[in-house]
């Protein structure tokens, strides 16, 4: 592994200086089905083109585009959605209100099954699952892009970029299952999260059902590299099916660890807070002064 986080720019390996690969860097182009040619992550005018970062030995997807190659999470989203060979298309960024009016949030996408006539006869909805970055990932971006030739392979030790899966799942992913998902189960509309498989295993064992008896499937993706052509390609590694109400309780409650560790906690701030508010006994100043 390198020694920097920078994994894919542009969708490329940093070691990839191909023609194709420094064609893109420099128009700052997405080969991932972005809504334009360009990429738009950050900032329009001065993209943030990092696809993926190394987490480890392992790569963590951090751009939701990136699941876009080769539109394999649509295809296989309607796989599960509808029966074979129903007419289907996709819909992106589909804004989804509550009984009151209020939005619940966009929907990645909406998959629509239609009839010969053009009217839809039934839809489910794909959300998909990057993992937020904890650290400044940009300086090394920055660096990486003003000579890539030379700082391919640059030491880069002064900004500590991770991936944050913890806040990925409790501000992302919970919040999403909570407000849009309830409103498409409360319709009895399937639904289909994509997940890279780092992100996968960070959270809890969900309680498995058959694919018949699932309302929700989490479409598991991996990168796998491909020397010849020194590229990451998307595939699937694995898909779970679950209920819907099940896997939202298991990935909100979270696991109580024992509470004599909290009480030890309690603890330690109470003496500090007694020490604080009653002093070693020390002669007063008065006392002192009436010697």
């Amino acid at each position: 592994m390198p020694n920097h986080p920078l994994a894919e720019i542009f969708g490329f390996p940093t070691d990839n200086l191909s023609v194709n690969a420094e064609r893109y860097r420099k128009n700052k182009l997405c080969p991932y089905n972005n809504k334009v040619p360009s990429c738009t992550k950050d900032k329009a005018k001065d993209p943030l083109g990092v696809c993926t970062i190394f987490e480890g030995d392992q790569i963590a997807v951090t751009c939701p585009i990136r699941f876009r190659q080769d539109w394999l999470i649509v295809e296989d989203a309607a796989n599960f959605l509808f029966s074979a060979n129903t007419p289907w298309t996709s819909l992106q960024e589909i804004r989804l209100n509550d009984a009151y009016g209020k939005s619940a949030g966009n929907i990645d996408f909406v998959l629509v099954a239609y009839d010969k006539t053009g009217q839809i006869t039934d839809f489910g909805s794909l959300e998909v699952q990057a993992v937020y970055i904890s650290g400044n990932v940009r300086q090394p971006f920055a660096e990486y892009m003003s000579n890539r030739s030379s700082n391919k392979d640059m030491i880069w030790t002064t900004t500590n970029v991770r991936a944050d899966y913890l806040s990925s799942s409790r501000k992302r992913l919970v919040p999403q299952m909570l407000y849009k998902g309830t409103i498409l189960h409360s319709w009895q509309k399937k639904q289909v999260v994509a997940l890279h498989n780092s992100f996968y295993k960070t959270l809890p064992d969900l309680p498995e059902v058959s694919q018949d008896e699932a309302d929700i499937a989490w479409f598991i993706y991996d990168l796998e590299f491909l020397p010849q052509q020194n590229r990451y390609q998307l595939i699937l590694h694995k898909t779970v099916y679950t209920q819907f109400g099940a896997a939202l309780q298991k990935i909100t409650t979270p696991a109580a660890g024992p509470v004599e560790n909290f009480i030890g906690e309690l603890q330690i701030k109470l003496d500090e807070k007694l020490d604080n508010d009653y002093p070693p006994d020390a002669p007063a100043l008065t006392d002192i002064i009436k010697k």
